[in-house]
């Protein structure tokens, strides 16, 4: 029977200095893919509305929207652990309504915890859903939810004052009870300078190697999207197989090898 990873089994391989492996997902299908790659987390991330759903940001991404993929993919994955995406403005207002989106990608969508973007001034809203039970993972540096505000998908900590901030935010969630914190495109020394700060591991993407763990969207890592991040390793691509597959089956039609005769 394959034994599922736990939250706790994170905070034993920050210990042992053994590194965190996470892909994105957001289909059954996929999900049941990567499991089987021993990876320890499928993250469903609001990132589907750029990869799945064709959007320029995450922004338009629904909590609808986010039980569904997220359902999918946690009955795709046998053993990973499954983190859903909060997606923008289901946390913002109100504890209150924080608490009962993430208690829906829980209950209805079948996460194991659930993902907030933000530093010290969510801290609050982090304490109140892990004190109802619901396991949280932050997320600072850049974020895509805040890609307005921040004039773009720019690399974030790079003044001092920034990354004065970025370790304060960093402590503020660890204090208010996250199991674990991505730091997206911040500075590699800095993201070193936080990982040995913390108890909680610190996942990266675009944050050098000194993390506790990595995370990238699959559809990048194995060649399914068109453009990606110069911080990116493209593993595969598949994209060009599906084609090259996709065509060779059109000309099979076209030319009626396909389907084939069946035996006399």
């Amino acid at each position: 029977m394959t034994t599922p990873v736990r939250i706790t089994d994170w905070i034993a391989k920050k210990t042992r200095s053994e590194k965190i492996a996470v892909l994105t997902a957001y289909d059954a299908t996929m999900a049941g893919l990567l499991d089987q790659s021993g990876v320890d987390a499928l993250l469903v991330g609001d990132s589907l509305g750029m990869v799945i759903l064709g959007e320029e940001t995450t922004i338009p991404v629904t909590m609808a929207m986010m039980i569904h993929h997220t359902r999918a993919v946690a009955k795709g994955a046998q053993r990973a652990l499954v983190v859903a995406d909060l997606p923008f403005l289901s946390y913002q207002a109100t504890p209150e309504q924080a608490l009962r989106d993430a208690g829906r990608l829980i209950q209805e969508g079948g996460a194991a915890a659930v993902k907030m973007e933000g530093g010290a001034p969510i801290a609050p809203t982090v304490a109140r859903i892990v004190e109802a039970g619901i396991p949280v993972m932050g997320h600072i540096g850049l974020t895509p939810q805040a890609v307005h505000r921040m004039g773009g998908y720019r690399r974030a900590g790079k003044t001092e004052v920034q990354a004065r901030q970025l370790m304060e935010d960093a402590q503020a969630l660890a204090q208010a009870g996250a199991f674990a914190i991505v730091l997206e495109c911040i500075p590699p020394e800095l993201a070193q300078t936080i990982t040995a700060a913390l108890t909680i591991p610190t996942i990266g993407i675009g944050s050098g190697p000194d993390c506790d763990g990595q995370v990238l969207v699959s559809y990048d890592a194995f060649g399914l999207y068109p453009s990606v991040p110069s911080f990116v390793k493209r593993y595969a691509r598949l994209g060009e197989t599906l084609v090259a597959a996709a065509k060779e089956y059109v000309e099979d039609v076209r030319e009626g090898r396909f389907p084939p005769c069946p035996p006399h």
